[in-house]
C-alpha cells in the first residue's frame, strides 16, 4: 500500500472518530468518493490498525442505524419548504 494510502486511511479513521461523520460527509470532505472512503475503512484499515477499525466500525454501525430517520428527516424538510415557497 502506497504511503500517501496510508496516510490518507488514517487521517479518515481518526476523522469518523472525532466527528462521527457519515461516509458521505467524509468523502465530499477528503474529495474522495464514497467507495474509496468504505474501503478505506472497512479493509484497509483493518490491515493498518484493527483496534482502530473496531472504534471506527462502531461509528459506522451507528450512523447505519439511524441513516431512515436522517433520511425522514430530509424528507419532512423538502416538503416543508416547499410548501412555504406555495404557500
Amino acid at each position: 500500500m502506497n504511503d500517501y494510502i496510508w496516510q490518507r486511511v488514517i487521517d479518515i479513521a481518526n476523522h469518523v472518530l472525532s466527528t462521527g461523520d457519515t461516509v458521505r460527509a467524509v468523502a465530499e470532505t477528503f474529495g474522495v468518493s464514497k467507495s474509496t472512503v468504505h474501503k478505506d475503512l472497512t479493509e484497509r484499515l483493518y490491515q493498518i490498525n484493527p483496534g482502530l477499525a473496531k472504534q471506527v466500525k462502531a461509528v459506522l454501525e451507528t450512523n447505519k442505524a439511524e441513516r431512515h430517520l436522517r433520511g425522514g428527516e430530509a424528507t419532512r424538510r423538502k416538503y416543508r419548504d416547499t410548501k412555504e415557497k406555495v404557500g
